[in-house]
């Protein structure tokens, strides 16, 4: 904020004067940091200022990411729900847009297609299983 020179006593001394928060400054003497109390009013005409902790990042954080393709295609869960009914087994063939299984999701049952043709390869799920969102169901390789 402002700097100062003083002279107390014959001794020298250069303030910094960093900040000021309700009626507590940071200054900073010769080098060496102190936190001062002011008694009565304080007047700054300066805009709050929001003090927070540097973000950390996460290992890996901000680099992209490749996933390994093995050649298969993943038919995966739409939504959370209870697997009722597979059409396929495996080594099947299965088109585009096939009705690979029947799954009741939200008290309603759902048709999940295939958006690639080609041979199961495996079934990752059984009648009875709950699922989540995004979980594979069904590799066509």
């Amino acid at each position: 904020m402002k700097k100062y020179k003083f002279t107390i006593h014959g001794n020298n001394y250069d303030v910094h004067l960093k900040d000021i928060e309700d009626n507590v400054a940071e200054v900073d003497v010769n080098g060496t940091i102190y936190e001062v109390e002011i008694h009565g009013e304080v007047k700054t005409s300066k805009t709050p200022k929001l003090i927070r902790k540097p973000v950390e990042k996460m290992p890996g954080e901000g680099q992209i990411k490749k996933s390994e393709t093995t050649g298969k295609h993943k038919v995966t869960a739409p939504l959370p729900g209870t697997i009722l009914k597979i059409n396929v087994t495996v080594g099947d063939v299965v088109t585009e847009g096939q009705n690979v299984m029947v799954m009741e999701a939200m008290k309603m049952e759902n048709q999940i297609q295939t958006t690639k043709a080609g041979e199961v390869t495996a079934i990752k799920v059984g009648a009875g299983d709950s699922v989540l969102q995004d979980d594979v169901l069904i590799e066509i390789g």
